[in-house]
């Protein structure tokens, strides 16, 4: 099942505002005009921090008031859902969610907080996730490993940034669509699976583009195969998993505003309204296409059922690997 089913909203379907609208948006402060802030569930630097601080650059101004990006790390990013899903549902507190959201309820024996106490407010964009291998590496695309994991079952090995994480599950989605063995090697982080990646001490890894790039173009890594329905146009000699004979493998990495439960319904059309502009607008786009990212948008129904989806598919991905957090 692909976890991207009709997923694309065009921008042209976005709710785009004028600025009599924008000076609305100044004059009908949320939260008494408190600084808003967009609580970030893991460290400073990676793709979804880099987002968020994008986002609250383009929300400030649209918005009329202070939007700050708040980093509260740990438990696979339970801790910073659990702040936000128990904040005041004023819009003041929102959550820059990831597909942990989906992932981790199926992961833990239990979470501090209901999942459903998070609300989505709109997506921002995704990045699609792509398979790499050192350059010496003896395949040279994922059907070439494919066949030669097929040949020496159990022999290659496969890294990622700790169990139940996007790289973990995208190896195991692989693993059951091609029917390989493969043994998976975690790490307390990406960075140290990709050095030893680097390094040959694992075979490949599946990392999103974002994260990735940087050593492709660098040539410390090369890419096998595109978790997409199409090339990205920052690789355009990547072919996808379908290209190469694995049909319905698609694996994206996105980022969403999230907020407690019960936010009035027009705080979260405000803010869906302010994010649909700044996608719109060709500042956010070029910094998100550097980042090799696909602006989304749309409303928070669509969130919302994208969510259902997304949660499904995870949900059976981890429970045929009977993967749990540790």
């Amino acid at each position: 099942m692909p976890l991207n089913a009709s997923r694309r909203v065009a921008l042209g379907g976005l709710v785009l505002l004028g600025p009599g609208a924008r000076s609305a948006h100044a004059q009908q402060q949320i939260a008494g005009g408190r600084p808003i802030r967009i609580i970030v569930p893991f460290g400073a630097g990676g793709a979804v921090d880099i987002v968020a601080r994008i986002v609250a650059q383009e929300l400030t101004p649209r918005l009329g008031q202070s939007v700050v990006v708040e980093n509260r790390t740990g438990a696979g990013g339970n801790i910073a859902m659990d702040h936000v899903a128990r904040s005041q549902p004023d819009g003041a507190t929102l959550l820059m969610a990831s597909p942990s959201v989906v992932i981790n309820p199926h992961l833990y024996a239990s979470l501090p907080f209901d999942p459903a106490q998070l609300a989505p407010v709109g997506l921002v964009a995704e990045v699609p996730s792509i398979m790499l291998a050192a350059p010496g590496f003896e395949a040279n695309d994922a059907r070439g490993f494919v066949a030669m994991a097929r040949a020496r079952p159990g022999h290659f090995t496969f890294g990622s940034g700790g169990a139940g994480t996007t790289e973990h599950l995208a190896a195991e989605m692989l693993k059951a669509r091609a029917g390989i063995d493969i043994t998976h090697v975690p790490y307390r982080g990406g960075a140290p699976a990709m050095t030893d990646l680097q390094a040959g001490r694992i075979s490949i890894m599946f990392s999103n583009l974002a994260g990735s790039l940087p050593h492709l173009q660098a040539g410390r890594l090369k890419a096998l195969g595109l978790t997409d329905a199409r090339r990205a146009p920052s690789l355009p000699d990547v072919p996808t998993f379908a290209e190469q004979g694995i049909p319905d493998f698609v694996v994206t990495v996105w980022w969403g505003l999230m907020g407690p439960a019960a936010m009035p319904r027009d705080v979260v059309l405000r803010i869906n309204a302010a994010l649909a502009e700044a996608l719109a607008s060709p500042g956010m786009r070029e910094a998100l296409e550097r980042l090799a990212a696909q602006p989304l948008g749309g409303s928070a129904e669509a969130f919302a059922e994208r969510r259902a989806r997304e949660d499904a598919a995870w949900g059976e991905v981890i429970r045929r690997a009977g993967i749990r957090a540790e």
